[in-house]
């Protein structure tokens, strides 16, 4: 798919390059970065490498007592959470943590994150662009065989659509579900997550009505920006604390040091937090019965 670049994300990408100039010009150290991500980022020069040659950071690995809540029940769709954009999830709600992963399903990088999280019996939730669904279906399958959830993300991730009709949001949710459903048929799809984060209460609305909590998230490493391995191994553990949403990416660009960092991340989240996917079922009120969501 085409790279694109939103007025959002350029009007980011202008705003910080003049912070970085009047940082030089006034020796003020600035700093800053927005929640927005995008599909697509520019890829590195051909010969660019990840900067981490070992190990990751020294972070704690020792496991914290883990949540005794039992999963975040689904089926209808989830209460909205007040304190998130429009009423959008950022938070799971029982103190555990999800892994979500946007943009896909891509021949070159979703593979590469399953096996991963295969690897470590980790569960995640893959957020699913409509035409890339609809282009490389056996790759749903391999999602949905593996025990993740799917979250419909739009038809072709358009990042504006909050200020168009609702005949054109319900048409581009939609097209994501229909093709959702003739890639991997009776697949639950419980969730819907805004390109961009650019959520209006319309959307927000419409996702419900069509049977789905509207997902956000809570640990961005802005992994869409190819930014060192080491940056994106370090936003997400220092930032990743009990309940967190954490967005990454298997789509919409080169995700090289996305799956480089998950080496790192994947042990060591496993160890501190209990990881789980963002749930399609109502699980048993005997807490007896809850099982694990990462279990094998």
């Amino acid at each position: 798919m085409s790279e694109r670049w939103s007025p959002r994300r350029r009007y980011t990408a202008a705003v910080i390059a003049m912070m970085m100039v009047a940082a030089v010009l006034i020796g003020l150290g600035l700093a800053g970065v927005g929640r927005h991500h995008a599909q697509t980022a520019a890829r590195p020069d051909s010969g660019a490498q990840a900067d981490r040659p070992g190990a990751g950071p020294a972070f704690p690995s020792a496991s914290p007592t883990p949540s005794p809540s039992a999963p975040v029940p689904s089926g209808p769709p989830l209460p909205p959470d007040p304190t998130g954009p429009d009423g959008a999830l950022t938070d799971t709600g029982n103190g555990n943590v999800a892994l979500t992963f946007d943009d896909g399903p891509n021949p070159d990088w979703t593979l590469q994150v399953l096996a991963l999280l295969r690897q470590y019996k980790i569960h995640a939730t893959f957020c699913l662009i409509g035409e890339q669904v609809q282009e490389y279906p056996q790759l749903v399958q391999a999602i949905v065989a593996d025990g993740h959830t799917i979250c419909n993300h739009s038809w072709d991730h358009d990042e504006e659509m909050a200020g168009k009709s609702e005949s054109y949001i319900r048409s581009e949710l939609q097209r994501t579900t229909d093709a959702i459903e003739a890639a991997a048929p009776g697949t639950p799809i419980k969730y819907y997550r805004q390109p961009g984060g650019n959520w209006s209460p319309q959307i927000v609305q419409i996702a419900t009505e069509m049977g789905m909590s509207s997902l956000d998230w809570s640990v961005d490493p802005q992994d869409w920006t190819v930014p060192a391995v080491s940056t994106i191994e370090n936003t997400v553990l220092s930032q990743t604390t009990t309940g967190s949403i954490v967005l990454m990416h298997d789509g919409g660009g080169d995700r090289s040091h996305t799956i480089s960092a998950l080496g790192v991340l994947l042990p060591n989240l496993e160890q501190r937090f209990h990881l789980q996917p963002m749930p399609t079922v109502v699980p048993s009120q005997d807490p007896d019965e809850i099982k694990p969501s990462n279990a094998a």
